[in-house]
Formats: C-alpha cells, structure tokens, sequence
C-alpha cells in the first residue's frame, strides 16, 4: 500500500468520523436544547476526554509507536510480541488505579472544572453521576489507543480510522431511543447520553481486538500481581514512561491553551465562545482530514525507518509528507480566507442563528485559515522527532509558542475580538511548524528533494487563481438571503467548490506538475 493510499484510507474514514459527529451534535441540540442537565453532560464528558487526549492517543501515542517500531526493526517479531503483552499489562492496571480514583474523585473534578455548576445543586450532581458513568470510558479509551498503535505499525489503518465513528453510533442512538425511553421511567433522559459513551467505547475496544487477534497479536493481560510488577520494570516500558513525561507536558501544554482561550473568548461580546465552536468545528474537517491522516500513516513508518538506520528513506517520506501538506493545506486555506461566509451560512445558518451570527462565525474561520498550513504541518514534522524518540524538542518549541500565542492575543483581541483569538492560534501554529522545520534542517535528518521552488511557484499560482473564483462566488450571490432555500444554496455551495477544485488541479496540470508520479512516491 502506497503512503498517499494508506492516507486517504484514514482521511475517509476520518470524514466520516465528523460527519457523524455533526449528526450527533444537531441530534442532541434538537432533543435536549440547552440548559443546565446540557451543561452538566458536557463538563462530565470533557473530564474523560480530557484524560483520553493526555493518558491515550496523545501522550501515550507518541511514545508507544516509536518504541514498538524501533523494536520490531531492531530486534524482530517475538521481541516485540513481548512488548505488546508488557505494555498491555502494565497499562492495565494503571487505568484500573485510575478509574477507581477517578469514580471516587468525581466530585471534585466536576468542581475543578467547573465549578459555577454549584449554582444549581442538581446540574452539579448529574455532573458528578454521569461522571462516574463516564470514567471508565477513560480505560477502553486508552486501550484502544495501544491496539491502533499496533495496527499503525503493522500497516493496518483502516480499523483504527473507522473505529471512532462507532461512538458517535451509539450517542446519536442515546439520544434517538435511549432519551424517550428513560424519560417514560421518570429518569433524567440526558443520563441516556452517559450510556451512549460507555457503549461507544466497549464497541470500539471490541472492533479493535478483533483486528489484534486476526493477526495474531492479541496482548495477554496477566491479572497476577508479580506478572504486573514484572511488566512495570522491563525496560522497553520504563522507555515508554520516560518519553511519556515530556509528551504529557507537551499535552498539557496544548489543553492549557484552549482554557485560556475560553476563559478570554467568555469576557468578550455574548456568543463569543460560541462563534469560536463553530468555526473550530468547521476547521476539524481539513485538519483531521489532511494532518491527522498524514500523520497517523507517517509516524510508524518514519519510526521504522530511523531504527533500521534508513536515513534516505526517512527524508524522502518527510519530503513527501511536506510536499502533500503544501499541495493540499494551502488551496483549502485560500478557501478559508476567501469562501468563508458561504460555508457558515450554508451549514449552520438555520433556526435561531442569524445573519450577524454567520459574518462573526466566518471571521473567526478565516482566522483560523490563516495558520492552517501551520497547523496540518505540525503534524507532519512533530512526527519526525517522535521517530527519534525525542519528545522534548516538540514540547519545549510548544511550550514557547504558547507564550508567543498569549502576546499576540494582547495585541490582537483588543482589536479583532473572538476573531483576534483564532487569529492568534492559526499565527502560532506557524510559528511552531516553522520552528520544528527549522530543527529538523540544522540537524540534517530532513534534506529537501530538488524541485521545491518550482512546485511551491505551481502551488502558489494555482491557488490564486482558484482564491479570486471564490472570492467571486462569495460576493456575487447573497448567502444569507437564501436562507429560506437551504437545498438550492447547498446546491451552490457544490458547484463552486467543486468548480474550484477543477480550476486548482488543471492549472497545476498546464503548469507541469505531474500529480500522479506526486502522489505515487
């Protein structure tokens, strides 16, 4: 399977992801509107979410693979089984710790997070009820993420892409036919949304061991407290903890920042925080779709490549990850800064969301495409640290375009609002891609294949040409006046982009680019 094949597998199966995850949003809007049980679901899902992004596929993401691949390349097959059944046993029994703390702890967790939902002592205690629900979520999730880990690593990309859309299955059926039914009991029927997570969670676990044990690599999970002791002191897993420090910091760190950002985003003009959401949702879509997707393909691989001591080959897959990164991020920030009206009018211009709501909303999109490069860069270049096993350069460069971000909000939101936010986060991330570009270069481990100012020259040219026709379409025709034609205006919205991309893809093709032979290195 080719690298550009194997990232649009994961990039589909990504799409599906958030469509259904929209789905799943405007379900719950409809059936339980927003109010303080709302609130109170929210804060008790964002608790095991945010254990997941720091305990899971981020902290213990980075630092799995590297080391699984390197053990794969370097010491062969049953070596690395050996890891898979330490890892898994050593894992274990850490979320096992962690649940049971985090059940006895879910009060003060719903305080430290939240602590305003005190206000309303019952929105507080449905907090902490569905948070107990919810904290084993935490465990299926954090082995889940050991089980893609090594599907990524064995090449097999399509579970771990398609698993995600299995939770917002079972949300959007909490909320269809779970909701109804508890509410006939006279049970608060938001607590059927507690059950949808728990449920999401068993079945992506499930789906993911199924595929381990297709191929043989089933973790054994000793129960036995002296095979557990064991697996804590081997050394592949005290690696993975050592690396884990400074990807838990490097985590933190970008969490830290979307706290303050709300915290900010809360003291400007009402609906502030709101417009930030949507236009945050929309920008998942080419992130997860490009970055994500590259990245989740790449990081094994360039692993792999760095401990067979392939220095050849992992340049060249850098250099392809990069080139696919330019050819793809930069058109769709174009579009961003050029079509963003027509996007929020078109998707979320319906109900109780007015005209002022969509201008405010597509200002805040354009602030964010403006670092999108950045952004979907990222994570292709902090993969090629992690194959080195070096995580701190990624945290500490993190670490100071946080502050660097936090300065140009003093200088930005005093005169953009919400917008100056977006703005200063897409402005950061290009701060940081440039900055890990730039170690990777001094340190030689990436050196640029021939041809990159000619296609940048392409790149850039195309994507003008393809900016100034939805720059047209955008102030020609009155979005939000279509508003009582929501199918003719998704129709438009159609054509133009789809007109737009044509447009990008012949002007590369008149100008020389040979995008097959691209795609296929």
């Amino acid at each position: 399977m080719t690298l550009f094949k194997a990232a649009s597998t994961v990039s589909l199966l990504t799409l599906a992801s958030r469509v259904t995850g929209l789905i799943r949003d405007l379900l719950m809007a409809s059936v339980f509107g927003a109010n303080a049980l709302t609130d109170a679901f929210n804060v008790a899902f964002r608790i095991p979410n945010l254990f997941r992004r720091l305990f899971a596929e981020g902290a213990f993401s980075q630092a799995f693979v590297p080391v699984l691949a390197a053990t794969r390349a370097q010491q062969g097959e049953e070596a690395t089984h050996r890891l898979i059944h330490s890892v898994a046993t050593a894992l274990a029994w850490a979320l096992a710790l962690t649940c049971v703390l985090g059940v006895l702890g879910a009060p003060l967790l719903v305080w430290l997070l939240a602590s305003g939902l005190r206000q309303d002592p019952d929105s507080f205690d449905a907090a902490v009820v569905m948070t107990r629900w919810m904290f084993p979520y935490i465990g299926f999730m954090s082995l889940v993420a050991l089980a893609a880990g090594v599907l990524n690593t064995w090449k097999r990309f399509a579970v771990p892409a398609a698993t995600p859309v299995l939770l917002n299955v079972c949300m959007i059926a909490a909320a269809w036919w779970g909701a109804p039914l508890l509410a006939v009991r006279g049970i608060e029927s938001i607590y059927a949304m507690a059950g949808g997570v728990v449920a999401g969670g068993v079945l992506q676990l499930a789906a993911q061991w199924l595929a381990l044990r297709r191929l043989g690599l089933l973790p054994h999970i000793s129960l036995a407290w002296g095979a557990a002791r064991a697996a804590w002191q081997t050394t592949e897993v005290r690696r993975i903890l050592a690396l884990m420090a400074p990807a838990l910091l490097g985590v933190g760190v970008a969490q830290l920042s979307l706290m303050i950002n709300t915290q900010i985003a809360s003291y400007l003009a009402p609906g502030s925080v709101t417009w930030l959401f949507y236009a945050d949702r929309l920008m998942e879509f080419p992130t997860a779709l490009l970055g994500v997707a590259l990245g989740v393909v790449l990081t094994p691989q360039l692993a792999s490549a760095r401990a067979a001591g392939d220095a050849a080959r992992y340049s060249a897959m850098l250099d392809w990850g990069l080139r696919m990164v330019v050819l793809l991020a930069v058109p769709c920030a174009v579009a961003l800064l050029t079509f963003a009206r027509p996007l929020v009018a078109t998707l979320f211009h319906h109900g109780r969301l007015t005209d002022a709501d969509v201008g405010q909303i597509a200002v805040a999109l354009a602030g964010y495409g403006a670092g999108l490069l950045g952004l979907v860069a990222i994570k292709v270049l902090a993969p090629g640290y992690y194959a080195s096993q070096d995580i701190r350069t990624p945290v500490k460069i993190a670490v100071v375009v946080l502050v660097v971000t936090q300065l140009l909000n003093l200088a930005l939101v005093p005169r953009l609002a919400h917008a100056g936010l977006a703005l200063s986060i897409g402005l950061g991330a290009l701060v940081n891609a440039l900055w890990l570009l730039w170690g990777l270069l001094r340190r030689g481990t990436y050196a640029p294949a021939p041809g990159w100012a000619l296609f940048g020259l392409q790149v850039a040219a195309a994507s003008c040409l393809m900016g100034v026709l939805l720059l047209w379409g955008s102030d020609h025709f009155a979005w939000e006046q279509m508003r009582a034609h929501s199918l003719q205006r998704a129709g438009l919205l159609a054509l133009l982009i789809a007109a737009a991309a044509l447009l990008y893809f012949a002007v590369l093709r008149v100008g020389g680019l040979r995008l097959r032979s691209l795609l296929r290195r």
